[in-house]
């Protein structure tokens, strides 16, 4: 990676911290009594759900399932989502929560949601760490939402540009010079 980039702090750790809480609070709440099946999307949301499991106070299970929108060295999606690797369990008659890191033009969220709902969940929520709704092209919202933000392209906390900056522990503005 080139030094050709400039990193605007937007959202601090302090912040995230916060709301990921917030948001775990909010899904014990609402499943109360009930068991979880929770499915991260890969990669980018695998430190947001590390963080928010251990704020879910019900029982629950974890699987991954990775996708790809993105070709090459872009910023921009390629609108054309193919599935990497499917979760490992069944999801019928279970409370399914899909964790993504990011909800932008929404296809790879139509995409799963179709994918995963045909395997006859008990319910289906998503829960997303930011929603950037200007960008929105599929009509799909996530259910529980961390942080609404502009168009821009934001790295760290597992999000990335060509696989760098997911291990920062802020959320900043990539912007090329």
């Amino acid at each position: 990676m080139n030094n050709n980039y400039i990193l605007e702090p937007f959202i601090k750790k302090e912040q995230i911290a916060d709301k990921v809480k917030e948001l775990g609070e909010k899904i014990t709440s609402d499943y109360a009594g009930e068991e979880l099946f929770l499915v991260g999307v890969l990669k980018g949301s695998w430190i947001f759900m590390a963080d928010l499991v251990r704020y879910i106070d019900l029982p629950l299970e974890v699987s991954f399932i990775s996708v790809s929108s993105y070709v090459g060295q872009t910023t921009k999606s390629s609108g054309v989502v193919r599935l990497l690797c499917d979760i490992d369990k069944p999801l019928n008659d279970r409370n399914v929560i899909l964790v993504e890191d990011i909800v932008d033009t929404g296809l790879t969220l139509s995409y799963l949601k179709k994918l995963l709902e045909v395997r006859n969940p008990k319910s289906f929520k998503i829960c997303a760490l930011l929603d950037k709704p200007e960008r929105r092209i599929s009509d799909i919202s996530a259910d529980y939402v961390g942080f609404t933000i502009p168009d821009e392209f934001v790295v760290g906390y597992g999000l990335d540009y060509n696989g760098y900056f997911r291990n920062l522990p802020d959320i900043s503005i990539l912007k090329f010079k």
